[in-house]
């Protein structure tokens, strides 16, 4: 849940996964030019996404040979509520926990 709290708390990356849901799957250099940012700051966005588990990607190759990495909104739900959260806690590693 940390991570995914995470990831969805930059204003690039909520932009990121609802033009992925709204718009379906897409490659780097296509969706870098939708939201308005470079590709390599995409990749950066991308990379936390889906270590999150947010977005999939998957590399095929085009009609003319090009590698594309495509990338795809998850099917996630993040359950948010004080027992959820309690429980969440749990999980917590010691690096995590604050000090006392």
């Amino acid at each position: 849940m940390l991570a995914m709290l995470s990831a969805l708390a930059n204003p690039h990356r909520l932009r990121i996964v609802a033009t992925l849901h709204a718009g379906g799957r897409n490659y780097v250099s296509r969706l870098a030019r939708e939201i308005g940012i470079s590709r390599p700051l995409l990749h950066l966005h991308l990379q936390k996404l889906e270590d999150a588990g947010l977005v999939s990607s998957k590399l095929e190759l085009s009609d003319d040979g090009k590698a594309l990495n495509y990338f795809a909104a998850t099917d996630f739900a993040i359950d948010l509520r004080p027992a959820t959260i309690v429980e969440a806690v749990k999980t917590l590693t010691s690096q995590h926990a604050k000090p006392e």
